[in-house]
């Protein structure tokens, strides 16, 4: 079996499995994208780092690729969705760097304080300039963390040994386990207002792009400082720019840009109040090294034949079961997915329920697929088969499965429960249909519906009265959205129903508006499968 190493990854890793029976290692760094295709017709494994681009063409031209090892946490060069289509696992290492980018960002928010580089420039340059270098202490100041997982927590922990005052932002914290790390846990605007630093350490999602924009600099002191060695566009950068120059904020430290690499125009380069570096978070030898064997000893056991491990794409489980369980990680996935968009921000259990023929089964790998579809929203491409369970005791959720022998009316159903610490209960539930064994819900917050779990959906909750459908469907149809199927829902005439509208693109923002402006609709949801 030939495993083609695409980009350089640590020495070790690639003695590693040159030191495997029956695997021959192929070291192939900087190819061009052609070079690529002609390489793969006949590998059954690639190990890249961030360099080398796995796209649907390479899946198309490898006919015996098994697996895709990415040695790093991020996965944005490998095409996941044309891995998937054609069976091919991809998988990561998501704990590697998490100690060598909590460092780089403490050296940064150093730097914010006291303009070592700056001065380091100055002296080099012949100069002996004390007073231009003039710098601030971290103690007794105050740190603002927007996002508290593994890297943000390490930074937490380097904070409080310097004598800073810890706040933290993330939406899904509960707040035992912001108490359990000694933060406090606070609004985001509470922390844009409080903080003299700040640190962003969240995945890139559709929530969190330009979550610190102009409006966030507004809320925040003069002599604000601010990093981010987490993800490019968390952070607006023309807003920062602007910042920057006013005096508003007065240092930044970047690691990460909307834009790799950072272009040689970029105004970032010109101020002198702006420490740079070119994506350094994983450049540790230490980190290299551990993501490099890691990532070769996980490609070794897919080949032979062992377990799968830190997939993003399939749960760590033999071969043998996953043909089973397949289309159940399917249907659990967009389970966990739709609670997660129902729900609060805020919950404080996740009860999972399994009937019928999954009672007697190892429902482990499906208990998987549902927290990761309930956190993928969440932790971003971190979070992996693997790694939810972690993810949610951080957050402080407790999750529970339940085998139940209790009729449903369903040869098999799986239920999927969020749980807020007042009580209140957000659930769906799901069930497989026809020869294909194609994912239905057929359940939401108890309501019965029945429709295709893919896509995208409008979940709304209305007072039954005459003409609402028609009412929804006109105001899609004047947003140009086609309606792809409907299932409606009421328990009494006259009481309050529910429509899911499953529809082929997303309603637009005046849409939305007046959808959830119509006076007989108590609750609209668009939920993205």
């Amino acid at each position: 079996m030939k495993v083609l190493v695409a980009d350089k990854i640590s020495p070790k890793g690639v003695a590693f499995l040159r030191q495997q029976p029956g695997i021959e290692v192929i070291e192939a760094y900087g190819s061009s994208p052609e070079k690529v295709l002609e390489l793969v017709k006949d590998v059954h494994a690639i190990a890249v780092r961030s360099e080398t681009k796995i796209t649907a063409e390479v899946f198309k031209a490898a006919p015996l690729l098994k697996v895709v090892g990415r040695a790093g946490v991020g996965v944005d060069n490998v095409d996941v969705e044309a891995a998937t289509s054609h069976g091919v696992v991809v998988m990561n290492t998501p704990a590697g760097n998490t100690i060598a980018t909590a460092e780089l960002t403490f050296t940064h928010i150093l730097c914010g304080a006291r303009p070592v580089p700056q001065a380091a420039a100055s002296m080099k340059a012949g100069q002996w300039d004390r007073k231009s270098f003039s710098g601030i202490e971290l103690f007794k100041k105050t740190l603002g963390i927007v996002g508290l997982g593994r890297i943000g927590g390490e930074v937490a922990k380097r904070a409080q040994a310097f004598g800073m005052r810890v706040l933290a932002y993330d939406p899904y914290l509960a707040p035992s386990r912001a108490k359990a790390m000694q933060v406090e846990g606070v609004t985001l605007d509470e922390l844009l207002k409080q903080a003299d630093y700040i640190t962003v350490h969240m995945p890139l999602t559709d929530d969190t792009k330009y979550m610190i924009d102009e409006a966030a600099f507004e809320k925040c002191k003069k002599g604000l400082r601010i990093f981010n060695c987490a993800r490019g566009g968390i952070i607006k950068e023309t807003a920062l720019i602007a910042a920057l120059k006013s005096g508003k904020v007065a240092a930044a430290g970047l690691d990460v840009f909307e834009d790799e690499p950072l272009a040689k125009d970029s105004e970032f380069r010109t101020l002198p109040n702006v420490v740079l570096t070119p994506h350094l978070g994983a450049s540790t030898a230490e980190a290299q090294e551990s993501v490099g064997i890691e990532i070769a000893e996980q490609i070794a056991d897919v080949l032979n034949g062992g377990v799968i491990r830190n997939a993003v794409n399939v749960p760590s489980i033999d071969a043998a079961a996953l043909k089973i369980l397949g289309p159940y990680l399917d249907l659990g996935t967009k389970l966990g997915t739709l609670v997660q968009q129902i729900a609060p921000a805020q919950i404080a259990q996740l009860r999972i329920t399994f009937w019928g023929k999954l009672v007697d089964l190892d429902v482990n790998a499906v208990t998987r697929a549902i927290e990761r579809g309930f956190l993928r929203r969440i932790s971003g491409e971190a979070v992996n088969f693997v790694n939810a369970p972690v993810i949610l005791e951080r957050l402080g959720i407790r999750a529970e499965v339940v085998k139940s022998t209790d009729d449903s009316g369903y040869s098999e159903l799986i239920q999927v429960e969020a749980s807020t610490s007042e009580g209140t209960v957000h659930s769906a539930a799901g069930t497989l249909i026809g020869k294909g064994n194609q994912p239905r819900i057929v359940s939401i917050n108890s309501r019965e519906v029945e429709v295709a779990a893919d896509g995208k959906l409008l979940v709304l909750e209305n007072v039954d009265q005459p003409g609402m459908v028609g009412t929804i469907g006109t105001i899609l149809g004047k947003a140009n959205v086609n309606i792809a199927d409907m299932s409606l829902s009421r328990l009494t005439p006259g009481g309050t129903a529910y429509m899911v509208v499953r529809v082929d693109t997303e309603p637009s923002e005046a849409a939305r508006k007046d959808i959830k402006g119509h006076p007989a609709i108590k609750m609209a949801k668009f939920v993205q499968l």
